[in-house]
């Protein structure tokens, strides 16, 4: 089967930065958009964008971290622009810092909103895409899983997405839905920003130092996500699933 001509795509996360850009993207794939993050006023100015270039978006505030309101949204986006076929679980919160420093706090709420929001949002999601035979779900893990310093909670975090990626395309498979994983490396964002000031550099200083270890020569941008979101969330994707495809400008694993 085929998406329904109606069908909608949710973007987590997507008020600013590589959701903003994966939102505007998929927009213009023809996807109506439910632009999803924590504050909804955040997200007028993605839904704007959408909007100024002839799209269908739709701002939704939620806590992806809380059942009830994942539901709620995913349900909003279903009533308001058609039944979401296509999930990006982008929805993210960094607490860097080294272990014995590191509080419980900054631990639990690097979980909820990467691992727990993402369980939420797809467990609430699926139902539309099976139901239509046909769906989408795109995570947004990092090559932190690999591992980086002061980074415990949020590799851990992005290296069981991973694994959730690779669970859920078995168990979703046979209903037409595929789920992959991308997993950006160093893209210029307000939390690459926020990292660069955790260890007291410059921004311009921390792109320079990152450019330095980029095979390509060049910092990532939210685009290069957007567009690799946009391949996995294509007809031609259809036999790929379950994969991690890593955007970082060269090998990472």
């Amino acid at each position: 089967m085929t998406r329904s001509p109606r069908s909608a795509a949710i973007v987590t996360g997507s008020a600013r930065g590589i959701g903003a850009a994966t939102a505007r993207r998929l927009a213009s794939d023809g996807f109506a958009v439910g632009v999803v993050d924590l504050d909804e006023k955040q997200c007028a100015d993605t839904v704007s964008a959408i909007e100024a270039d002839g799209g269908r978006a739709l701002a939704v505030g939620a806590d992806v971290s809380d059942a009830e309101q994942a539901q709620a949204a995913v349900t909003r986006v279903a009533d308001e622009l058609g039944p979401p076929q296509v999930l990006v679980n982008n929805a993210g919160v960094i607490r860097d810092n080294m272990l014995f420093k590191m509080s419980e706090q900054d631990w639990d709420s690097v979980m909820d909103v990467h691992l727990r929001g993402s369980f939420l949002m797809s467990r609430a999601a699926q139902k539309h895409m099976t139901e239509a035979g046909w769906g989408r779900i795109v995570n947004l893990s990092s090559t932190s899983a690999l591992g980086n310093r002061g980074q415990a909670n949020y590799s851990t975090a992005k290296a069981g997405l991973q694994g959730f990626t690779k669970t859920l395309a078995i168990e979703l498979g046979k209903f037409g839905v595929t789920v992959n994983a991308i997993a950006p490396g160093f893209i210029a964002t307000e939390m690459t920003a926020a990292t660069a000031e955790r260890v007291g550099m410059s921004f311009e200083d921390f792109k320079e130092a990152a450019i330095g270890s980029i095979p390509v020569g060049r910092e990532g941008r939210p685009e290069d996500i957007a567009n690799t979101v946009s391949f996995f969330v294509g007809e031609q994707a259809g036999f790929v699933s379950g994969q991690v495809i890593y955007v970082a400008g060269g090998p990472k694993a």
